[in-house]
């Protein structure tokens, strides 16, 4: 399922409630520094030279969407979500679009949250930490403390990223992000997957609580995937996970 415009929705969000969509990658192929094999948006294609909005489109679009909101009383949204059809953060202009789109908000529907939802690869770059920085929400992806797992789940372009490259990263926060984690289990091919075992929770505890973000987003497959041996974990099971950690006062949301 790929978007085809560069704001999409309303739609309702399991995780974050009436969520207005912000798509700044092409409207026709997926462009992502992940390849996870659970993404609603397939797998990525081969695509030498992307089409991507501008950060001036990315402004009108938005501006068109939000103006009615500040003299029709229509349904209030919620958030402005960053996702779309890939990682968001690669965008070339992401701190200008995330400046617009902040003061857009503030003009026309100041009661919204901005969030993004990324996958932590470009924390490297110091303008997507500074973006990241203005908005409300920074939820940001960690599937598995194992590399191995990473790797299966995740399929990451770059074949030699490590899970303590990602860790590191996401301490550029002190903490203050709220961590994303699909749960789930299956085949890859041959190749089982399951990162709900005893082994995969000891690791991504341990990596919780030495970033302690001041959330944790625990969610489940509900959408079509591109692998389909894939199954989806039982809500019984996911609230098991969240326990540990809100017994140590982390705020856990289960998605399921």
């Amino acid at each position: 399922m790929l978007f085809d415009s560069i704001v999409y929705g309303p739609i309702h969000s399991r995780r974050l409630g009436v969520s207005l969509g912000m798509n700044l990658m092409p409207i026709d192929v997926k462009v992502c520094t992940f390849d996870c094999i659970y993404c609603e948006c397939g797998f990525n294609q081969a695509v030498l030279h992307p089409t991507l909005p501008t950060r001036k489109q990315v402004r009108e679009a938005l501006e068109k969407t939000l103006f009615p909101y500040s003299s029709t009383p229509l349904p209030p949204i919620d958030v402005i979500t960053f996702s779309g059809n890939g990682e968001p953060t690669l965008h070339p202009d992401f701190l200008g679009v995330i400046e617009d789109t902040c003061a857009l908000r503030d003009r026309y529907c100041p009661q919204a949250k901005v969030s993004v939802l990324s996958n932590s690869t470009q924390l490297g770059r110091a303008e997507v930490v500074q973006a990241l920085q203005l908005c409300d929400n920074r939820i940001l992806k960690l599937d598995s403390a194992i590399d191995s797992t990473m790797q299966l789940i995740d399929a990451p372009v770059k074949k030699d990223l490590t899970v303590a490259e990602i860790v590191n990263k996401l301490k550029v926060f002190n903490g203050d992000f709220t961590l994303q984690t699909c749960f789930l289990r299956g085949k890859v091919g041959d190749v089982a997957v399951d990162n709900t075992t005893e082994e995969e929770l000891t690791a991504w505890y341990k990596v919780v609580k030495q970033l302690k973000p001041k959330q944790i987003m625990i969610y489940v497959i509900d959408r079509a995937t591109p692998v389909k041996t894939l199954e989806k974990i039982s809500k019984e099971q996911m609230e098991t996970i969240a326990e540990p950690l809100r017994k140590e006062g982390f705020d856990v949301i289960v998605c399921a």
